[in-house]
């Protein structure tokens, strides 16, 4: 059972902020997630930087630290949290592999796969909800990378399927990728123009409403 996830019904597609972010969710639902949420990578993506400067802009107000980077989450993290009285509500799973990230860090996509799905089932069993985000763009996918290098797309295949939504770049989704996942797997998907337009996706999605 899939516990703090919440939804509220609307309108299946609108546009916000000049049309920056456009809402494609499965059966006209937006998605909304609870706080503390855990940001961490499946491939050592630098984007998860990315994703905490956002977090910090948007200041969203919890008793407790409202989001935590740890890049090599294990389920461990989650244990340790709740044991601390400040359990994880959410996961953002960063999709995007860097072949240098995992160079420097010794270790695999093997053992970065290996890891995310042992997470995956820890925050299943304790009703965790999974957010997969992908905001490298196409650069990050396997078209931007060396010849043979099919790293990203094993990232998208280990968190995308497996995730309650989805968060997009849409570049990124050019080829029809993520939208294909979500369709097949009845997953919401939120797509972004522009990765400014994270900001309000985080706020939106934790509970703080766009501005009118």
């Amino acid at each position: 059972m899939k516990k703090n996830f919440l939804s509220i019904s609307i309108a299946l597609v609108f546009l916000v902020s000049g049309g920056g972010l456009v809402l494609a969710a499965a059966q006209g639902d937006t998605p909304q997630a609870q706080l503390p949420v855990l940001i961490t990578a499946c491939g050592q993506s630098p984007d998860s930087s990315l994703l905490k400067a956002i977090f910090m802009r948007a200041k969203l107000e919890h008793p407790t630290p409202a989001y935590e980077l740890i890049l090599e989450a294990a389920p461990e993290d989650l244990t340790a949290a709740s044991d601390a009285g400040r359990p994880f509500k959410s996961i953002m799973i960063i999709m995007g592999a860097s072949l240098k990230g995992m160079g420097a860090a010794g270790i695999a996509i093997e053992d970065e796969l290996e890891r995310t799905e042992k997470l995956v089932e820890a925050a299943r069993s304790q009703g965790i909800s999974i957010i997969g985000v992908h905001i490298g763009g196409m650069k990050r996918r396997a078209q931007g990378a060396d010849p043979g290098d099919n790293t990203d797309e094993r990232s998208i295949d280990a968190v995308a399927p497996n995730s309650d939504f989805l968060i997009i770049n849409q570049d990124g989704d050019s080829d029809g990728r993520f939208t294909t996942i979500a369709n097949e797997k009845n997953i919401a998907i939120l797509t972004v123009a522009k990765n400014l337009d994270l900001l309000e996706v985080v706020k939106q999605i934790y509970g703080q409403k766009y501005p009118q």
